[in-house]
């Protein structure tokens, strides 16, 4: 840094020369021994790119443009390729969210200096239909992206479903066709469409690996097949059960496909009464895991008691069970005996009447169930602590609340901690409220 004027160092003598003020300038540190301060005698604006580069990937993205006007050297580290592969737009209406929303300027900037060297690419979008149709209007406008990943995120109700279908459609066409590279794709509740997977399928079939489409309305059975039946290295796929069927999880199992890792299912039902929910044939469940046995299956039920008249009938390769409302009874019978490759389960709330021989035949039957959770359900003492003895160490996560345990003659809350720590080898404690 330049300073002001000359240093005098008395009165009397006469300003130093311009040698001894350069040997100052870069020495504004020195310590007592008459060495400079290796971090104060640099020149910031000389650094090599790389270590800029790396600096700035610590930064906000607000910090980072703060500091590309330091220096030209540092605005040119600021457009550097790498600093703009992955990136996440925020749009929302300030009069109704808390959410920063990204600057207008920048985005423009981005579209026109960086839309080709996008990569991982995300949308988080407020609860507006304005914001929604901003993020599809950046998509139209990607023209020459090569998107690896893609993500649509909504951070209240699902913005992105009161676009237009053809919008939101005409939006994801100009990145599916372009890329020709996505590897990840993530629009959950969104109008996605049959006609848009098929132009995904066209455009990215030998590179896709992981779909996350559950609550899209607008997709058939025959849309999701279609995905299934071209992309064969994909390994991870979300979607509501109404568009699982048999001919899908076969698609799953063929010899062309790669092992699917990871098979979530959303079963929801948001009317009661309403919805009359298919079976799924056990040789189907038995062909995937016959093709790919190391798959997680992970099934999240939003559903009222009486409709689930569908489920767990026959063996099914389950792995992870999230019920989010009341389950009866009957229903968990039914799990303990037919979900034998069950690795974690919760429940959220069932009645009044305890589970105790229905917990004992899920550790007794569930030989790789490894993490409980209960919530508004009841046990007994004695049954939970016998089921927990069943168990025995092999589970790493248990989040009961307090409030479900029943003390009985054999056992008090105060007891049995102690009996449950000593089962499970570490200390245990119920929990005050759930932590799933």
């Amino acid at each position: 840094m330049k300073r002001a004027g000359q240093k005098v160092v008395a009165g009397t003598e006469a300003p130093e020369t311009s040698q001894t003020s350069k040997k100052q300038k870069t020495s504004l540190c020195d310590s007592g021994f008459g060495e400079s301060d290796p971090c104060t005698s640099m020149d910031w604006g000389s650094l090599p790119h790389h270590v800029i580069l790396r600096v700035f990937q610590f930064l906000t993205l607000v910090d980072r443009a703060r500091a590309s006007s330091v220096c030209r050297r540092w605005n040119e580290v600021f457009h550097i390729p790498d600093l703009w592969r992955r990136f996440e737009f925020e749009l929302s209406q300030p009069a109704t969210s808390y959410l920063k929303s990204t600057h207008p300027d920048l985005i423009q900037q981005i579209i026109k200096r960086h839309a080709d060297h996008l990569q991982y690419v995300s949308f988080k979008v407020d609860s507006s239909t304005e914001s929604a149709e901003a993020a599809c209007d950046i998509l139209s406008q990607l023209v020459n992206c090569s998107i690896k990943t893609l993500g649509l995120i909504s951070t209240a109700k699902p913005s992105f479903m009161n676009v237009s279908k053809a919008h939101f459609a005409s939006a994801l066409t100009v990145v599916f066709v372009n890329s020709k590279s996505l590897s990840s794709i993530k629009i959950d509740d969104t109008p996605l469409d049959d006609p848009s997977l098929k132009v995904l399928v066209a455009n990215n079939s030998d590179t896709l690996k992981l779909l996350k489409m559950s609550s899209c309305p607008h997709v058939s059975p025959a849309g999701i097949l279609c995905v299934a039946d071209q992309c064969h290295g994909l390994k991870e796929l979300a979607l509501n059960y109404y568009i699982l069927s048999d001919e899908l999880l076969l698609a799953l199992s063929s010899e062309k496909h790669v092992d699917l890792e990871h098979l979530r299912i959303d079963v929801v039902s948001e009317n009661p009464g309403q919805v009359q929910f298919h079976t799924i044939k056990k040789q189907s469940w038995d062909a995937l895991v016959k093709h790919s046995p190391k798959v997680n299956i992970v099934m999240y039920f939003f559903l009222y008691e009486d409709e689930f008249d569908a489920f767990f009938r026959e063996e099914t390769p389950v792995t992870h069970l999230y019920f989010g409302r009341a389950v009866s009874k009957a229903m968990l019978g039914r799990i303990g005996m037919n979900c034998p490759r069950l690795i974690e389960l919760v429940v959220c709330a069932n009645g009044l009447q305890p589970l105790d021989d229905e917990l004992i035949q899920i550790a007794e039957r569930c030989k790789n169930l490894t993490a409980m959770g209960l919530g508004e359900c009841e046990v007994t003492c004695r049954g939970f602590i016998e089921f927990v003895k069943m168990c025995g160490g092999r589970l790493t996560q248990l989040s009961i609340m307090e409030e479900v345990l029943i003390p009985d003659s054999d056992y008090s809350l105060d007891r049995l901690h102690l009996e449950v720590s000593k089962h499970l080898g570490r200390m245990w404690f119920p929990d005050m409220m759930p932590t799933w």
